[in-house]
Order: C-alpha cells, then sequence, then structure tokens
C-alpha cells in the first residue's frame, strides 16, 4: 500500500539538513557530476533520421575510459546498448569500480511503459533491477511514456502507470534500488508530481531531464521547485532554437553544451542542492545542435567543464 507523505518525507529527507539555512546547504552538498551515455548514441550505432552515421563506433568499455579521462565522478548507462550477459555486467562492474564512477542503470528507451500500456515493459523494466543491482547501481532510471504518446490523453495514461508502478516498487525494495522516472517529453511537472506522489513510496522518485520539460514549453525551474525533493537522478541538458526546423518538431530544441543555451542549469543546480540532491548532474546531449557540427564528445567535454564552475558555485 502506499505510504503516507509524511512516511515517505522520513526516508527521502533528513530533517538536521532541512533544518539549515539555504546558503548552509549549499556549502554542505557535495555535487557530482557525471555522463550519460546517450551523448554518444550515434557512436554506438543509433542514429536519427536527419543526422548521418557517426564517423568511429564506440564500445561500453571506450564511454567508461573516456569518461574517466574526463575526471567525472559518474555515469549514466543507456541498457539498450549494453550486453545484459550477467558475466559481461561484473565485468563492467569491474571496470566501474577501478574508475572510481557512481552508476545509474536507464531503462527505458524508447518508449518505456508505453504510457502504462505495455504489461510485458512492465516485466522488462522489473527484471532490470536485476541488472542494475548487478553493477552496483543505487537508482535505475525508468521511462513512463515518449513522445510518441503525449497527444494521447493524459489522465488514462497517469492511471495506468499509477497502478503499474504500485506493483513494481515492492521488487524495487526487495533490491534496494531506487527508480526515478524521466520527464521524457511526455508529462508536465504537474503529471510528474502527481504520479511520484499517487505511486506513494520512497523507491519511486524522478529523473529531472532540464531540458525536456522546455520542449513542452513547462518551465523547468517551476518543475525543479516541484520535484527537486522527489529526484535521484538527472539529465542536465542544454538547448537552442533550431532554424528551419518545424516549431512542432521534438529537435526544433536541439542539444547545445551547458551553458551556451537557454536553460538556466545554474538556477536548476541551486534548487537541487538547497533540497539535499546527492546524486549525478549527468551531462546529456541528444540531438546536437548544427551550429557545433557532429563533434558530441567536444560537447560532452565542455558541457562538464561548465558545470564544475556551476558545481563550484
Amino acid at each position: 500500500m502506499p505510504q503516507s507523505k509524511s512516511e515517505i518525507s522520513e526516508v527521502r529527507t533528513s530533517t538536521d539538513y532541512h533544518s539549515r539555512s539555504a546558503s548552509d546547504k549549499l556549502n554542505i552538498v557535495a555535487l557530482k557530476i557525471g555522463i550519460d551515455s546517450y551523448c554518444y548514441h550515434r557512436c554506438f550505432g543509433e542514429v536519427y533520421p536527419q543526422q548521418k552515421p557517426a564517423a568511429k563506433t564506440m564500445t561500453l568499455e571506450d564511454f567508461l575510459k573516456r569518461a574517466h579521462e574526463l575526471g567525472v565522478d559518474g555515469v549514466s548507462l543507456e541498457s539498450c546498448y549494453i550486453s545484459r550477459d550477467t558475466g559481461y555486467l561484473r565485468h563492467i562492474r569491474e571496470v566501474l569500480d577501478d574508475y572510481k564512477l557512481d552508476r545509474v542503470w536507464a531503462w527505458g528507451h524508447r518508449d518505456g511503459l508505453e504510457g502504462g500500456a505495455s504489461e510485458g515493459a512492465c516485466q522488462e523494466m522489473i527484471g532490470h533491477l536485476e541488472y542494475a543491482g548487478i553493477l552496483g547501481a543505487q537508482v535505475m532510471r525508468v521511462v513512463g511514456s515518449s513522445r510518441k504518446f503525449r497527444n494521447q490523453p493524459h489522465g488514462p495514461q497517469l492511471e495506468r502507470l499509477t497502478r503499474m508502478l504500485r506493483r513494481a516498487v515492492p521488487a524495487a525494495e526487495g533490491c534496494g534500488i531506487r527508480m526515478a522516472i524521466e520527464n521524457h517529453i511526455d508529462f508536465t511537472s504537474d503529471e510528474i508530481l502527481r504520479l511520484v506522489e499517487d505511486v506513494g513510496s520512497p523507491y519511486l522518485g524522478v529523473t529531472f531531464d532540464t531540458g525536456n520539460f522546455v520542449r513542452l514549453l513547462d518551465d523547468p525551474i517551476k518543475g525543479m521547485a516541484k520535484l527537486a525533493r522527489y529526484t535521484y537522478a538527472t539529465h542536465i541538458k542544454d538547448l537552442n532554437v533550431r532554424k528551419g526546423v518545424a516549431a512542432d518538431e521534438w529537435y526544433f530544441f536541439s542539444s547545445v553544451p551547458v551553458g551556451e543555451g537557454v536553460v538556466d542549469n545554474p538556477a536548476l543546480v541551486r534548487l537541487l542542492a538547497a533540497a539535499g540532491y546527492t546524486g549525478l548532474l549527468a551531462v546529456e546531449i541528444d540531438f546536437l545542435h548544427p551550429d557545433f557540427g557532429e563533434d558530441e564528445d567536444a560537447a560532452v567535454a565542455r558541457s562538464v567543464q561548465a558545470l564544475r564552475g556551476i558545481a563550484a558555485g
């Protein structure tokens, strides 16, 4: 049964922490920088119709080596690009441990639970808790819906997802892994808040994508004010308008390096810090703006550098 909001709050937060002033909180919280492997989706073989294939391919080991070279604290690993062979996953855990990288296991690309309509996807999601555990991840990103379903009525999707996720949280609790649902160009911040609070478990929180609310014309600052206390993971994204693309295309707002677009990521990070967030600030590049060519790696490196400045205050 769902817990009361007061019971959830006791698990999610520390009373001592929240008794401190906002300025003290910013000094206490150690903000960690990461990279989501989706930044390199072309290198992993996923190419949008409007893109060219990458000049070079990349293995998961290549990605982890690059993350280590950039000196980040952790990674978010898109499971769609990874073999689920348990022996291989144990090997990857050793690499992650050697590099001292925190990790998030990311399930759900592209359509996740299909607005709560796919029982098969729900069983797959629950099954992925095992893989997250093998890797030593404490958080698993999940996806409830996607832009494919965003023009379908949201009320029925949210009701189905609430029922589905209530059934899933006992498995997450049993594994000691918190699920974190992403705003996936599907629901507004009010709808994500409703979903998380209706499920009513500390084993379901939010993966806050700082750019995706912009694509729904939902202000991310207002969204973060509502969702920061429930946020377990992030995609730190920046966006700029792309000329020559129809405004109703999802990539009308295309990815740019952090700090070079319209998203006020410093303000979003301050809200996270004030809420006691201890997860990764994970850079994500999805569809790189043509002003930056086709060099996602350069955009990632610039984003990491900008995030270091943001994290330092």
